[in-house]
């Protein structure tokens, strides 16, 4: 496995650690269809809501903060596989939400930033 993978997979960990600590119920990670994925699909427990989640890791800031690689592009393709998702989970009069994670890993220390309703 590559580095940047191992990563990636570890900020998503540490990304559902803190979601189940804030009250949010993990359905599904990693959804895949034919359409791309979606990082997390969780249940925000205090607000009713089914949160679609994008976790972006990065362990320096080089490329800019980890969020604005959340373009425009992108997030025409998460609402396009989260309309697959719903669709295909047959999910109807459901609040719907888009949030990005942005996990910040620096030697053994980490840093999370949660933006929501990004779209």
């Amino acid at each position: 496995m590559y580095i940047k993978q191992a990563l990636g997979m570890h900020g998503e960990d540490l990304a559902c650690d803190y979601l189940e600590k804030n009250d949010y119920i993990i359905i599904e990670r990693n959804f895949r269809c034919k359409l791309g994925e979606i990082d997390i699909i969780a249940k925000d427990v205090l607000k009713d809501e089914l949160v679609f989640i994008e976790v972006k890791t990065r362990s320096n800031f080089k490329y800019g903060r980890p969020s604005s690689s959340v373009d425009y592009i992108k997030k025409n393709h998460i609402l396009r596989v989260s309309k697959f998702y719903l669709y295909n989970k047959k999910i109807i009069n459901t609040y719907v939400r888009y949030d990005v994670i942005e996990v910040f890993v620096e030697n053994y220390t980490f840093k999370i930033n949660h933006i929501k309703q990004i779209i």
